[in-house]
């Protein structure tokens, strides 16, 4: 799982929290990290495989959404793989392991994979968070029509920008003066915290806010096309809006147990003695929550695609052909400009008026598009509250 205190752990004079949580049953929770792990491993590549009996359908051109949805699974996906590399070496070389916390070991190779390892998985996750957190900043901007295509560029360099500089930033003021010589005392290592859940706590309290407000706007685009707003048009607003819900849930259980873990062992180390019996509770609850993180981080993985896709299904077709990701199978970059009819005859505005309308309700179609698909139910609703439109719309010769 993903946790500052694997860093913290490659320090050689280490913290009595740290040590309470990274020497209990280090088998049982280096197995539990892999499978977790394994599983939700295959079943988010699984997920992402096209399957047989699927539309074949191809998107005109990816959009910055449909992008970031996939780029959120494979930071997953190597996330994943950090986790069962490291906890694959601590099972199956237990005196390699041992050396890592040793002052002045006669090898650096240990302290080398603890570092290297634990800074992957926090990087790839990390990552991840930002990536979360620019997909709820998109979804909002292309309903507002604001966002393209090429706005995926500026999301590369602030997502990866940031999780390089906090993860590398964190990592230098842990680690100094040395790996060997790491300063002792809370307050040295708080940075590193901070440089930690400050992506986790941004999505938890930003993206809820960003989903209602694209939520809200939704609506107003839906009641917006033909100034109506059907019983299909809301119920395919609640759709979009259980989406997001679904997205945020998932969040919310497999990372809430690391900031529940991070508080306790915080009390703890500011207390003179851990082990002292009025604290017994408080252990016993910081190494519940370690555990259940072992469980729940790695599974992030595959929740999401079941948020995001929703189950794809096992019938995996080999014959590979570009498959179309749920949720957008129309570019938001090609929004076009709207057209103001010039006035030189009767005629001509009836064009260019219908010509407008036209172009609006295709940005519209475009925009809603992103949310609406996925879902048999959502799709069919969204096509009746189409079918319901047209029907309303006179013919005008």
């Amino acid at each position: 799982m993903a946790s500052p205190r694997l860093e913290t752990y490659c320090c050689p004079n280490q913290d009595a929290a740290t040590q309470l949580v990274m020497n209990f049953q280090p088998e049982v929770f280096c197995g539990v990290c892999i499978g977790s792990a394994s599983i939700s491993l295959l079943l988010t590549v699984l997920q992402l495989l096209p399957k047989k009996g699927q539309s074949s359908r191809k998107m005109p051109k990816a959009s910055s959404s449909s992008t970031i949805l996939l780029l959120i699974s494979i930071c997953d996906i190597l996330g994943s793989l950090g986790m069962i590399f490291r906890s694959s070496v601590w099972l199956g070389f237990p005196g390699f392991i041992a050396n890592i916390s040793v002052v002045n070991g006669t090898s650096m190779w240990p302290s080398v994979f603890c570092v290297g390892s634990a800074m992957w998985i926090q990087l790839l996750y990390s990552a991840g968070f930002w990536w979360l957190f620019c997909y709820a900043v998109d979804s909002y901007l292309v309903v507002r029509r604001s966002a393209g295509l090429s706005t995926i560029v500026l999301y590369h360099m602030m997502t990866w920008g940031l999780a390089v500089m906090l993860c590398v930033e964190g990592i230098a003021l842990l680690y100094y003066p040395s790996l060997s010589s790491c300063e002792n005392g809370l307050e040295h290592a708080i940075p590193h915290y901070i440089t930690t859940y400050a992506p986790l706590l941004l999505v938890l309290v930003v993206n809820p806010i960003l989903f209602r407000r694209t939520v809200s706007a939704v609506a107003s685009l839906l009641k917006g096309r033909q100034g109506i707003y059907t019983e299909n048009e809301r119920r395919l607003g609640t759709e979009i809006q259980i989406r997001f819900f679904k997205i945020m849930l998932v969040f919310v259980i497999c990372w809430s147990s690391n900031i529940i873990n991070e508080s306790l062992l915080f009390y703890l180390e500011m207390q003179p003695d851990i082990n002292e019996t009025p604290l017994k509770n408080i252990r016993s609850a910081a190494l519940i929550t370690w555990i259940i993180m072992g469980v729940l981080n790695p599974m992030q993985g595959f929740l999401f695609t079941l948020a995001f896709y929703g189950w794809t299904g096992w019938r995996v077709d080999l014959k590979w052909q570009k498959r179309e990701i749920p949720w957008e199978s129309m570019s938001s970059s090609t929004v076009g400009e709207n057209t103001y009819p010039s006035p030189v005859n009767y005629q001509n505005n009836i064009h260019d008026s219908k010509k407008t309308a036209a172009t609006d309700s295709q940005q519209t179609d475009q925009a809603i598009s992103m949310m609406s698909e996925g879902n048999t139910n959502t799709c069919l609703l969204w096509c009746n509250a189409l079918d319901t439109d047209m029907q309303t719309i006179p013919q005008i010769g």
